[in-house]
């Protein structure tokens, strides 16, 4: 079985509500995804983080791709180990893409489903985490907004069925401890964790960090930037620390053993350049005692489902994942089993998701007009 073709949209979504991080407030989501197609007549579907400048990485590398088979990984990641080297974020995306797709198209091929290719299941259902940002309280501020996100996330938590909710937090040190300390006391039993994507110094990470002592976060996510950053703060704070942001390539693990600087990190199959990575970091966290989670960077139904092939097959991932699955206005396939803050393992070959081609090129027309909105 030979690859013969490869085809590659971007696409534009957009939210329900708008979502704010301490750097950005987003209305929708930008995703490049790629088919490729086989001899054989099976196809793989692949997708990933952002849009035209990714996008264009694929193309090139798609043009390799012809004349291969989508059995072949081991061999098309050594060809492009350099990619990341020169592109970074937007190369490990890249190469995630067409990796999902081989997977994808594996699957098919021997009418297996992906997460039975990676071991099989040890679970059948993955619980997903409650996003929580200050877009969720419109014209609220000071003492009002902590009160009136607590009232929104307790519709949330209700309504979702969810178990584990995330605050992103700002550079506003002090109203984050206050929305916390109000989400703590209108949930206390709910699995909570905050992430202010490193807009916290090391000295403010400390004094905060000692003031959520009490609320029996979860985690904390990326305070402060940087592994000798989160080093110092995990010395003197006894919340456990995670990291989407400084744990984020395999050269980077060691470094963070050896400072003691995290205690639970953030796998992505599109940050960490596919599944197997992803999977072979979840082989190193066990080994050296460590937590691991999954990161979400605004993964339509494709990603998804190739994060809860992730899951499904890898007992360390037993916490909620992030995901903004949830958050999407629409989706480009039909849309994956969602019920008690819980998304249902596909079943079927591949990923066992159907794509709906008539919404993937409607929203690729959007992205036509209006450009990347994100990435």
């Amino acid at each position: 079985m030979k690859i013969v073709d490869v085809d590659v949209w971007v696409v534009n979504l957009p939210l329900v509500n708008p979502f704010t991080s301490s750097f950005e407030t987003k209305t929708g989501e930008t995703r490049t995804v790629v088919r490729i197609r086989t001899d054989s007549g099976v196809e793989g579907w692949g997708e990933t983080m952002w849009g035209r400048p990714v996008a264009a990485i694929v193309k090139a590398l798609g043009k390799e791709l012809i004349g291969t088979s989508p059995f072949a990984l081991e061999s098309f990641h050594r060809r492009h180990h350099m990619v990341p080297f020169f592109h970074g974020y937007l190369g490990y995306a890249a190469i995630a893409a067409i990796d999902v797709a081989c997977w994808d198209a594996m699957g098919k091929a021997t009418e297996q489903s992906v997460t039975d290719l990676l071991g099989g299941r040890v679970r059948d259902e993955v619980p997903i985490t409650a996003l929580i940002t200050r877009a969720d309280a419109p014209g609220a501020s000071g003492a009002a907004l902590a009160e009136a996100l607590a009232e929104h996330t307790v519709r949330v938590v209700e309504e979702g069925g969810f178990e584990a909710v995330k605050l992103k937090g700002t550079t506003d040190v002090r109203g984050d401890v206050a929305i916390l300390r109000a989400l703590r006391a209108a949930l206390p039993e709910v699995n909570l964790r905050v992430d202010p994507n490193a807009a916290w110094s090391v000295p403010d990470s400390v004094r905060a960090g000692i003031a959520l002592e009490e609320l029996n976060l979860e985690y904390l996510e990326d305070p402060c930037s940087g592994i000798e950053g989160m080093s110092q703060v995990k010395a003197k704070v006894r919340i456990p620390l995670c990291t989407n942001m400084c744990v984020v390539r395999f050269e980077e693990f060691a470094p963070a053993m050896r400072l003691n600087a995290v205690d639970v990190i953030h796998g992505d199959v599109y940050k960490w350049g596919g599944i197997a990575a992803t999977k072979a970091l979840a082989a190193h966290c066990e080994t050296f005692g460590l937590g691991m989670n999954l990161h979400s960077g605004g993964e339509l139904g494709i990603a998804t489902a190739a994060h809860l092939a992730v899951v499904a097959s890898t007992p360390v991932l037993s916490r909620a994942i992030d995901s903004m699955y949830y958050l999407h206005a629409d989706d480009i396939i039909e849309p994956l089993h969602l019920e008690n803050g819980r998304l249902r393992v596909p079943e079927g070959p591949g990923l066992g998701v159907s794509v709906d081609e008539e919404k993937l090129r409607h929203f690729a027309a959007v992205n036509e007009r209006e450009g990347d909105l994100t990435g």
